[in-house]
């Protein structure tokens, strides 16, 4: 399999997205499939969901085409994402509780541990339980980071071309080839889906690209040692690790349910400094490009797996802690005992 492969798998996947996303629109606006604005939504009119659907469509059926489900490390990753892709779409149309959920995410990605992944982050049988509980817990990362126009599209085409190069220099083409399918899938949304938007991915796309980034980068390090385990675990995911880790950290702070909604994520933080949706998007994903670009300098040998590991380790610490000094909550004034004439 060779970059000839990739460049057809990539133009394959861009151009099905673009076409089915403004068709999927369109359903989705008959069938009344939308999210429409109230509590901590930003957006002010009904906005279509399904758009989702396009890119696991468009990132699924050319992978199948020219990689087929031979492998099964690969054939099991599909059937998880695509598994996520149907979760998603059910939860968008109605809400299932958090139990159910993660249930399903627990199976799929017991699927992919079944059929040969597994991180190598104790070099233990403790292994197994680490791999299914990161890929679901990056999963609904990914699903939070969905949070504002053009973010996700744009942290997954960046995530994932960078983590396709990774996959083909270490000699996984399979692997490459399904996350050169993603990216340019995640691109032909993006063209859609850039401030303001004309539809949303929903849980159906935000699910389905967490669990194919997270099972993937866990792939890509099967059978490596711990320092590149880590890192390339944190690298490739690192946008969504550390947004979540900002929202759960300032929530506990603040003494709010963890699980509740809010304007408090790492864009909303970034909007609330002065930066635009369009500026925010950017930002988010050019911090993702340098991640997996340390990555991919990780995977050609020109970093220490160890270093790389210490440092995403302590990159994540900072981009936790430093966002918590941007207020996000509204102030609570001191209640008076003392009473005031009128």
């Amino acid at each position: 399999m060779n970059g000839h492969a990739a460049l057809v798998t990539a133009v394959a996947a861009f151009t099905a997205c673009t076409l089915a996303t403004p068709v999927l629109r369109r359903l989705a606006l008959r069938w009344e499939l939308t999210d429409r604005p109230g509590g901590h939504k930003s957006h002010r009119r009904p906005t279509p969901y399904l758009g989702g659907i396009a890119i696991m469509l468009a990132t699924v059926v050319p992978t199948l085409a020219l990689a087929g489900p031979a492998v099964p490390r690969i054939a099991g990753i599909l059937v998880g994402a695509v598994a996520m892709a149907l979760l998603g779409l059910i939860d968008d149309v109605a809400p299932l509780p958090p139990p159910t959920r993660l249930a399903v995410q627990g199976l799929a990605a017991g699927v992919v541990v079944t059929s040969g992944v597994v991180a190598p982050v104790t070099g233990g049988r403790l292994d197994v339980v680490i791999t299914v509980l990161w890929i679901v817990v990056v999963t609904n990362s990914f699903n939070l980071l969905d949070n504002m126009d053009g973010v996700l599209g744009g942290v997954t085409a960046v995530g994932a071309a960078l983590l396709s190069a990774a996959a083909f220099v270490s000699g996984q083409p399979e692997t490459g080839l399904l996350l050169a399918a993603l990216s340019p899938a995640a691109l032909g949304f993006l063209l859609y889906n850039w401030a303001p938007a004309r539809i949303f991915m929903g849980d159906a796309g935000s699910l389905f690209i967490g669990f194919t980034l997270a099972s993937s980068a866990a792939l890509l390090v099967t059978g490596t040692g711990p320092g590149t385990a880590v890192a390339g675990l944190l690298l490739p995911t690192f946008v969504a690790t550390v947004d979540t880790g900002i929202v759960l950290l300032a929530r506990r702070r603040a003494g709010r349910p963890l699980l509740q909604g809010g304007s408090d994520h790492l864009s909303h933080r970034l909007h609330r400094l002065g930066l635009s949706k369009r500026l925010t998007a950017l930002a988010l994903t050019a911090l993702a490009a340098a991640a997996g670009l340390a990555d991919l300098a990780m995977t050609l040998g020109l970093i220490a797996p160890a270093i790389a590991a210490i440092g995403g380790v302590a990159a994540v610490f900072v981009a936790v802690v430093l966002p918590q000094r941007v207020p996000v909550y509204p102030s609570i004034r001191p209640r008076t005992s003392i009473r005031v004439r009128g």
